[in-house]
């Protein structure tokens, strides 16, 4: 059961920590997720698990069969914690092979190994599955249209449902493959009832492989806010821009990964590792999102908190990685996020690469079936990660309603999971007919709730009408073809260049920069330095009409070769406002600091100089010595696990700054108005915490600004800051420790696989970020929530009423306001599933026909164990997001705030909610644990 004990109040923030359920793994799911990068067109990896290239289906908790050789890829790279060593043509392979005699030892052991290996060993390897069993089946999949708010929604669905063949119904849930239309995700239309073709397209941050578009602030950032009407805001412009290029399904926002690693890669996409604090914002952008009749996506569902071995074969192993985690764990932190966000209304969910309780999350039945659907009412549909599905009939029984890209187990196999093989499933009756309707049901009534029948708001794509996407991900050229992943060579007018970033006061940069300032922490502020003054403090050197001496350093502050120099901003280079991958997209500009420091400060007062690197040469003490005021600035980059950077394989290594960031500091406050007599200012922009141990507390260093991830505006929102145009009003929405060792065992990267199956075990439990901290008594450098400002504030008059008395449990759960949608379950003739006559197929395309009515074979099934069992529906059910009663008031919470200095400021108030020692569980006696 979901705890119900959780605050927020109205613009100020409430920080809740829950209750405790005995650790165990039962009721917890698996995974099946396995999304490698979503690549350019020219850079697609292509193996097959079979040497014939045949593709078998698997039962739900079966593993796919493997190649009987190495991928490719892994005979290709050798990839050792976070650095990858690409043959000998990798300056990293020739540095490791620099001495001759330990390259030559090192060759010979791998080689050995190999030979080991390539025996029956390697076979074994190859054809080795997760184990099997810790997740519990639930079937069938709860059908949608339960809930009074879908109601009218599915009634609609139902009647376009029932008009459309059983190819138009498979045809909706499969996409079409990747790169095979213009979208990052594409499904078929229903032509005959007048269903669209859908695009689907990244992401968090703001759209992916497109134009004129803005580049909001990471989720990270915007978590730093603490402000639910910035959050809803971003939704909103996000998805106006999205309608505007012909998007329909926008994948966002991220709340998974929730942050259990500090140095996890994708962590910056989402906003914290608090469950509140990450519901709360994921709720709002959802609300912002949909509001717009854009269809939001709450992803990656679930516990995929790493990008090593996040799913098979991306790091050379045939199987991802498994998260696992106790029942009570993934209820209180974990899937919080993904309950606030139904509550909200979200349409679809995407489930991630990596296995739960070693079952892949994408085939996991108790998890879509019985968490999603079943227990908080989710109404929408599942969809799959880039090729997270690993299996075809089993994902479907377990819950996978629509599968994405629409390639097999590999990029632009030709060969889907779902497509015409769900077409066979149906015809021979290995998938239920039922089942198959509540697919296309859900992806229907997700299409009317958001309103995207109105043609004036959504008109059709070509030929029907002018609508659908207006640009083209795979190509930055005007013309270009329409299908770039098939043989087909028909090119068009793909990319229309439509500015969407809007204009004036309506210009999205605006709300970038405020949601940027809004989201810069400021840590440490001593004897006041900031907010600066424009002209320059008053000291002596006016009186003698000397100007005031600032310099500014670190590549940092500076442009670099431009903010898209590298492919999905898969580098560290010039300042950084983003972190890199799938979540990541083309900035229109970006205001680097240094630009706007400049235009801000006076320069009939003030000599600025710059030097935009992070070594200053000995002879470089001069453009330090001369100095009043020193502002340096440091990063740390992360990203998705399809690209690495300098050695940082999308996990980062440690949590310090990079490309020597603490010598640069260290540097710049020792020697800053000679032998450290200026002051010194020091800015990070980073995907997370970063240890600043190194030169926090040299007392040349006045101030300390966490910037996080800017987008667009960077330089901008930071000088509104530094110079007290807006108040320093961001609170941190991570700890940052001293140490990565502050965060415990369950806060380190699994770097190395210590299995066939990697496995994680969540053992810390609900004690990540601050609850670890405080369970052990360990002292950080700035605790979660923390954060400065430029005005002082009184709190008081803290009052609590009691709205509703205690209870053990909710209200029983409700029945159900609607019934869903019924049709007809018989199998339709074979024949209306054949390729009709002369139809132009093109390759690697996924079609939902059969080639011939011979290609539907009948025999039993095997069905996953547990398949016939009944399920009670959960108490904790009966609607979006959960058990009503679990979201009604106990509590009401008041208190009195005042600003009791002399600028204006803005103050988030968080509330901590904890439970008295010695509870004991009525049922075992045994006493529960509480953060």
């Amino acid at each position: 059961i979901i705890p119900s004990a959780r605050i927020w109040l109205s613009h100020i923030a409430v920080m809740a920590r829950s209750g405790n359920i005995s650790p165990t793994r039962e009721g917890l799911l698996h995974t099946q997720h396995g999304s490698p990068r979503r690549q350019s067109l020219d850079e697609i990896y292509k193996f097959s698990d079979d040497p014939n290239g045949n593709l078998h289906e698997l039962s739900l908790d079966e593993e796919i069969p493997q190649s009987q050789r190495w991928p490719r890829r892994f005979l290709s790279k050798l990839r050792i914690r976070g650095k990858h060593y690409n043959n000998a043509k990798d300056k990293h392979a020739r540095r490791f092979c620099s001495r001759h005699r330990i390259c030559f030892i090192t060759t010979g052991v791998v080689l050995l190994l190999f030979l080991v290996l390539s025996g029956s060993g390697l076979l074994w390897v190859y054809k080795s599955a997760p184990e099997d069993g810790q997740s519990p089946p639930w079937y069938p999949s709860p059908l949608g249209g339960t809930l009074e708010s879908w109601q009218e929604s599915y009634k609609k669905a139902a009647v376009m449902v029932r008009k459309m063949t059983m190819v138009e119904k498979a045809n909706i849930t499969s996409g079409v493959g990747w790169s095979q239309d213009l979208c990052v995700g594409n499904t078929a239309p229903a032509s005959g009832v007048g269903f669209p073709a859908l695009c689907l397209q990244d992401g968090p941050l703001g759209l992916r492989f497109t134009d004129h578009s803005t580049a909001f602030p990471a989720g990270i950032t915007v978590g730093a806010t603490w402000n639910r009407d910035l959050m809803y805001k971003k939704g909103r412009a996000h998805a106006l821009e999205a309608k505007l290029k012909g998007v329909n399904i926008l994948l966002g926002p991220a709340m998974g990964p929730l942050g259990r690693m500090p140095a996890g890669g994708r962590n910056w996409e989402a906003f914290g590792p608090d469950p509140v604090l990450q519901g709360v914002a994921a709720s709002e952008e959802i609300k912002g999102i949909q509001d717009e009749g854009v269809i939001a996506t709450a992803k990656h569902f679930i516990a995929n908190e790493q990008e090593h071995f996040r799913q098979s074969f991306e790091w050379g192993l045939p199987n991802a990685l498994s998260s696992n985690i106790d029942d009570r764990t993934l209820h209180e932190l974990y899937l919080w996020p993904f309950a606030d966000s139904i509550k909200a209304g979200v349409a679809s969910v995407m489930c991630s690469y990596n296995l739960v309780n070693n079952s892949y999350a994408c085939g996991n039945s108790k998890l879509l079936n019985g968490i999603l659907k079943d227990e908080l009412g989710f109404q929408g549909f599942i969809q799959s990660d880039w090729l997270a599905q690993r299996s075809g009939v089993a994902s479907a029984l377990a819950g996978l309603d629509m599968t994405m890209p629409g390639d097999g187990l590999h990029w632009m196999d030709g060969n889907s999971l779902f497509g015409p093989r769900l077409t066979e499933a149906t015809l021979n009756g290995s998938l239920p007919v039922e089942r198959l309707n509540d697919m296309a049901t859900r992806v229907v009534a997700a299409w009317y709730q958001l309103g995207q029948d109105n043609k004036t708001q959504w008109p059709a794509p070509p030929p029907e009408g002018k609508g659908g996407p207006n640009f083209s991900s795979f190509t930055k050229k005007k013309v270009g073809l329409i299908h770039p992943g098939s043989d087909d060579k028909t090119k068009a007018e793909v990319n229309k260049f439509v500015d969407v970033q809007g204009k004036g006061k309506t210009f999205h940069g605006r709300l970038a920069k405020r949601i940027a300032s809004e989201g810069t922490v400021l840590v440490k502020n001593d004897g006041n330095i900031l907010p600066l003054s424009k002209s320059g403090p008053k000291t002596e050197k006016e009186n003698r009409n000397e100007k005031y001496k600032v310099g500014i350093y670190g590549e940092d502050a500076g442009p670099g070769d431009g903010p898209n120099a590298c492919p999905d901003r898969s580098c560290n280079q010039g300042t950084l406002g983003s972190g890199w991958g799938s979540g990541a997209v083309e900035f229109p500009y970006l205001v680097p600091p240094l630009k706007a420091i400049q235009s801000a400060f006076d320069h009939d007062s003030v000599d600025i100089n710059s030097l935009l690197s992070n070594d200053i040469p000995l002879k470089g003490s001069p453009l330090l010595h001369d100095r009043d005021l020193c502002i340096a600035f440091i990063n740390s980059d992360s990203g998705e696990g399809f690209e690495s950077w300098d050695g940082i394989r999308a996990d980062r290594n440690d949590l310090y700054p990079q490309k020597k960031g603490d010598k640069l500091v260290q540097r710049v406050a020792r020697e800053c108005g000679g032998k450290g007599n200026g002051d010194t200012i020091v800015v990070v922009h980073a995907v997370g915490p970063v240890v600043l141990e190194r030169w926090i507390d040299l007392a040349g260093v006045k101030a300390v600004i966490l910037a996080n991830l800017p987008g667009e505006e960077s330089g901008n929102a930071l000088a509104d800051v530094l110079f007290g145009v807006v108040d320093a009003s961001g609170r941190l929405p991570y700890t940052v420790g001293r140490s990565l060792d502050d965060y415990g065992d369950g806060g380190q990267i699994l770097y190395y696989p210590n299995g066939i199956v990697p496995q994680q075990d969540f053992k810390e439990r609900l004690y990540i970020d601050y609850r670890h901290f405080d369970k052990h008594d360990i002292t950080p450098r700035f605790e979660f929530g923390f954060g400065l400002s430029y005005t002082t504030f009184e709190f008081s008059n803290l009052t609590i009423t009691e709205k509703k008395p205690k209870s053990a449990l909710p209200a029983p759960r409700p029945d159900a306001a609607a019934s869903p949608p019924s049709y007809s379950t018989d199998i339709p003739d074979p024949s209306t599933a054949v390729f009709p006559p002369g139809f132009r197929k093109l390759r690697n395309r996924i079609y939902p026909y059969i080639k011939s009515v011979s290609d539907i074979e009948h025999g039993k099934y095997p069905y996953p164990k547990g398949y016939s069992d009944s399920q009670i529906p959960s108490a904790a059910g009966g609607a979006q997001g959960g058990n009503p009663d679990l979201f009604t008031p106990h509590l009401s919470v008041s208190i009195s705030l005042k600003n009791t200095g002399a600028r204006k400021g803005m103050q988030v108030v968080q509330v901590y909610v904890s439970f008295p020692d010695g509870v004991v569980d009525d049922i075992t006696g045994e006493k529960i644990d509480f953060p």
